[in-house]
């Protein structure tokens, strides 16, 4: 993947436009495949964005029993293929960032895409091109590894790339600010 989905948790104003971005992207039929999380509700305003972390082995693929969910080259995790997905929602269950939603009336599962349609050809999702604040931006590795060195990020609590119960690394990159310090599951 030439170019990755960064999120700085710490930049998040809970502005919601990675949303309303998302549901434009083409082929999303108008549904978000991206979440805003209130983190303390009724306490702060802290908020957090959830995308796919597109795995690099990912639980929802190994998962499916009917092979509907693919790897696009690109490394993004795409959504269940209509004419294969058989509504067993295995997918649902294994991913443990509970990202794929299952749609009941079509009988088919729906995640974030990266917007294939654009980033395999090296445009930002819409998510990334919409973000006021820079919490999800559209990066290559060297300009994550300047971050990484900018924000001292040693996988010390503060930078995940994967969690212990995945297999390899992620394709997207997450910084962690203060608040989620010691946090090895983010769900």
């Amino acid at each position: 993947m030439d170019k990755r989905l960064y999120i700085e948790l710490e930049n998040c104003i809970g502005c919601r436009s990675c949303l309303a971005a998302c549901t434009q992207c083409g082929g999303h039929e108008e549904r978000n495949r991206n979440y805003v999380y209130d983190v303390n509700p009724l306490v702060d305003r802290q908020t957090m964005p959830l995308m796919c972390l597109h795995c690099v082995n990912p639980a929802c693929a190994r998962s499916c029993p009917a092979q509907a969910i693919q790897i696009h080259e690109t490394g993004a995790v795409l959504s269940a293929l209509v004419e294969k997905c058989i509504g067993c929602q295995n997918c649902t269950i294994a991913c443990p960032y509970g990202i794929p939603k299952f749609d009941t009336e079509q009988n088919l599962m729906y995640k974030c895409d990266l917007c294939i349609d654009r980033s395999k050809d090296g445009i930002p999702p819409m998510c990334a091109s919409v973000c006021p604040t820079n919490t999800l931006q559209w990066l290559t590795d060297e300009e994550i590894d300047a971050k990484r060195k900018q924000f001292n990020l040693d996988n010390g609590g503060k930078w995940v790339t994967s969690l212990p119960y995945l297999e390899g690394e992620t394709n997207v990159k997450v910084n962690l600010p203060g608040i989620f310090q010691g946090v090895t599951k983010l769900f």
